[in-house]
């Protein structure tokens, strides 16, 4: 069974990929730096991820810009409100600096009554004062940790100049250091305190606060001159005199006050015009102004010394009421700038709300149409892999098997019912899928067709091939040369194989052979019509062959099969060489074994060739090319029979046959005797006796002589037919029950007369040295049914298979009417007639 066209080079039919496996094998490997390759999804989140990432790009630096400006006036509008703080503490210094002042122009003064316990009393509460607004500076200025760089400098320098103004309070009572020592001290701690007061800055795109906050700092610094110049007037009225820089100190602090002024009233608003107006109205500011004039001097004389208490007095109610009026412009500029802040927040918030939302729809709207074109396009992918692996392929098998009528394949509609572009594909593919299986209807149909082109011309060439064996069978009775005769046997032989070619193509058109056996055939019976089926039949040996039986349904079938891979082991292997054959029982199973010394097949192959044999396909032209390998897989399929190729073991060419036998096909063994390999065949046919006769202490051997003593040898060995293997031994058989019954054992049959022989002879040989014929040796052996307890279930026919046998049925009725003989050929007693009907 070597390498040949039924086994090596074979039609090979792929298995089908199970229908729960819907993964599609790409052609090449998938990249993920190829933007084609990008799954669906990768591709749909890229193009919702992009612009998101743009958007919040844009967004965000929106958004910081809005935020840092936001900041920003949130510091500014904390920094303005900390001036309520810092001109409390600038007015307690001053109020501190100026009674310091008086003081030590009184210590100074060189009198020895100075009670400087009273001027220690007079001045602690002022130091308390001071100290006060200081930790109140503190603990407002403490939110503003963080504040801007020039903020924090300026704050530093504020409490360094503090730390000296609290140092040289104690120099004040010993009045060991000079006037212009300690009010320089003071003075550089109240200008260090404006300039923190005019830190705040909301940048050039606010000119509006930036103009609030110049004003307040504009008051401040007209009430400072003002307090210095209340400072050096109480001074002088403590020591009752001038000193020699005090009237040039004078004034150049009334020129910058009046310079002060003037810039506040530039840049204050109307209402604050009107306010200090109202103020420098007010009795108490004239009085202070009417005695600040009398310090001034005129026409050259020199200015008075003012009393010291009556001007401090004065001067005081004119401070607090400058007090009020830089209190009112710096609450204009705080409210100011917390509007402004409030209104950026709530701009800044409105922004970021907009920004959000409008993200959040974005982002919902891309994610529903996202989520709508990955589901649409998943729903498409997952009906185009069950189309493509599960419901198409289904539907193909299901058309390639039909043995019947052509089943109806209902297409399931588009699983996608949008009117965009997917559902325009979900519906093309279903119109592909609709064509696919139209397609595959009309090839079911026309393999129907050829199927029943198939059947029909098998059966006309099996009624032709039984006429020529009928023919020959008469040539054979009638003939006595040896020579003759033995080439009427080959060509007996040869007509047997084409029969056998016949029902290959019934194997391949799905119809079930004509040849039928209604009783168990011993299994060695079985293997000797195999081999007698084929053509090389000499080189078959057959080994140790079990005592098994097998049913008589099966017979004519397993024969197909075993002669088929007998034809293939001898046609492909060397003639000088044999087929061997062995039957044998392992554990139970009852296994035939075809060994041959041929070329072998290699693994891709035998792979080939077993995937054929354990998957019958359907019949195309490969089909018909390699019949044999083909025609096997069909009827193991049939029987449940498992066929299997196995290269031979060892440096052994050649190939080993493997054939499972169920346990459904092997029968028990009959109680009356079985078939017997040397039977005769008939009584139609004369046969030698010693052909397919085992010789003593031997097997079986197709096509061996042994050497009986009766026996002349013959040169040439004459082969038979399989039913001449498998006739019964015994001298009667009822009509019907031989090989060519197609119903089972008919139950009423009555034995055809036996024919006599043309020349009566009382045995052995004649004087030509052929077999002599035995009287009433070619009537059948009684039989019995092979399964007398279980009957075969029948099977309803297909109605249009009847109806198709019906209609050949009466074409051949109405061919045979118009036919110009009147003779009727009868077929003689256990012959055939044509379609294979006993």
């Amino acid at each position: 069974m070597g390498a040949g066209p039924d086994g090596a080079h074979g039609a090979v039919s792929h298995h089908r990929r199970s229908r729960f496996d819907v993964r599609v094998v790409p052609h090449r490997r998938r990249s993920p730096f190829r933007l084609r390759d990008w799954r669906m999804r990768t591709k749909l989140a890229t193009v919702l991820v992009i612009p998101s990432v743009a958007f919040l790009v844009l967004a965000g630096v929106q958004t910081s810009g809005l935020v840092g400006r936001t900041t920003a006036l949130g510091d500014f509008a904390q920094q303005v409100g900390i001036g309520r703080e810092i001109t409390t503490a600038v007015h307690q210094l001053q109020q501190e600096r100026d009674r310091s002042a008086g003081e030590l122009a009184e210590l100074r003064g060189g009198r020895a009554a100075v009670d400087r316990e009273a001027i220690g009393a007079t001045l602690r509460p002022l130091h308390e004062a001071t100290d006060r607004a200081m930790r109140g500076l503190d603990r407002a200025a403490a939110p503003l940790a963080d504040a801007d760089a020039s903020w924090r400098i300026a704050y530093a320098e504020v409490r360094e100049a503090y730390d000296q103004v609290v140092s040289i309070r104690a120099a004040v009572l010993p009045a060991v250091l000079g006037t212009d020592t300690v009010l320089g001290n003071y003075n550089r701690a109240v200008d260090t305190l404006l300039d923190l007061l005019a830190e705040p800055t909301p940048g050039e795109e606010r000119p509006a606060l930036s103009d609030a906050v110049l004003r307040y700092v504009q008051i401040a610094r007209v009430k400072e001159l003002s307090s210095r110049v209340r400072a050096q007037l109480y001074e002088a009225g403590r020591a009752g005199r001038y000193g020699v820089e005090d009237q040039v100190l004078l004034t150049d602090l009334r020129a910058q006050q009046l310079t002060a002024l003037a810039a506040f009233r530039v840049a204050a608003t109307t209402d604050q015009i009107g306010r200090y107006d109202e103020t420098s109205v007010d009795p108490a500011f004239v009085a202070a102004t009417r005695l600040e004039e009398q310090s001034l001097p005129v026409d050259g004389t020199r200015p008075a010394v003012l009393p010291a208490e009556q001007w401090w007095t004065a001067s005081e109610q004119r401070q607090e009421l400058f007090r009020q009026v830089e209190s009112s412009v710096l609450d204009d500029a705080v409210r100011q700038a917390d509007e402004v802040s409030t209104a950026q927040l709530r701009t800044t918030l409105l922004v970021v709300g907009v920004i959000v939302a409008v993200l959040a729809v974005a982002l919902l709207i891309s994610l529903l149409v996202g989520r709508s074109i990955a589901r649409s396009m998943g729903q498409l992918r997952g009906q185009a892999l069950r189309i493509a692996q599960v419901e198409l392929p289904d539907a193909l098998d299901r058309l390639r098997t039909v043995t019947g009528g052509v089943p109806a394949i209902d297409v399931a509609p588009a699983v996608v019912r949008s009117l965009d572009e997917i559902g325009e594909l979900a519906e093309a593919f279903v119109a592909v899928h609709r064509s696919a299986v139209s397609v595959a209807v009309e090839q079911a149909t026309m393999r129907r067709n050829v199927n029943a082109m198939f059947v029909n011309l098998a059966r006309r060439s099996q009624v032709l091939v039984e006429r020529q064996l009928e023919l020959l069978d008469d040539l054979e009775r009638e003939e006595n040369d040896p020579d003759q005769l033995e080439n009427l046997f080959k060509l007996d032989h040869l007509a047997a194989r084409m029969r056998r070619n016949d029902e290959s193509l019934l194997v391949l058109a799905g119809t079930e052979s004509t040849r039928r056996w209604n009783r168990p055939v011993g299994l060695g019976a079985v293997l000797l019509a195999a081999s007698a089926e084929i053509e090389q039949y000499q080189r078959v040996r057959h080994g140790s062959v079990a005592d098994l039986h097998v049913v008589g349904h099966a017979v004519g079938e397993l024969v197909h099969l075993l002669a088929e891979l007998l034809e293939n082991a001898t046609a492909f292997s060397r003639p000088d060489t044999t087929v061997d054959v062995e039957a044998r029982v392992d554990a139970g199973t009852a296994s035939i074994e075809i060994v041959d010394e041929g070329l072998g097949m290699s693994p891709t192959a035998l792979a080939e060739a077993n995937a054929v044999l354990a998957t019958p396909p359907a019949a195309d032209v490969a089909t018909v090319e390699r019949m044999g390998l083909f025609v096997v897989s069909h009827l193991a399929a049939r029987l449940g029979v498992e066929v299997r190729l196995y290269t031979a073991p060892g440096d052994r060419p050649g190939l080993i046959a493997r054939i499972l036998l169920p346990r459904d096909l092997l029968a028990a063994t009959p109680a009356e005797p079985g078939p017997s390999p040397v039977a005769p065949t008939g009584g139609a046919r004369r046969v030698p006796n010693w052909v397919l006769t085992p010789g003593p202490g031997d097997l079986p051997v197709a096509g061996r002589r042994p050497d009986p003593p009766t026996v002349p040898r013959q040169s040439r060995g004459v082969p038979v037919r399989a039913e001449d293997v498998l006739a019964p031994a015994a001298p009667a058989a009822p009509a019907g029950s031989g090989w060519w019954t197609r119903q089972g054992p008919a139950p009423a049959a009555v034995a055809a007369p036996p024919v006599p022989p043309a020349v009566p002879v009382t045995g052995g040989t004649n004087d030509r040295g052929l077999p002599v014929r035995v009287p009433m040796a070619q009537l059948s052996a009684v039989t019995r049914p092979a399964r007398p307890d279980q009957p075969r279930p029948r099977h309803e026919p297909d109605p249009e298979a009847v109806g198709g046998m019906l209609s050949r049925l009466y074409s051949g009725v109405r061919r045979a009417e118009a036919e110009d003989t009147t003779e009727i050929p009868v077929p003689p007693p256990g012959g055939s007639i044509e379609g294979g009907r006993q």
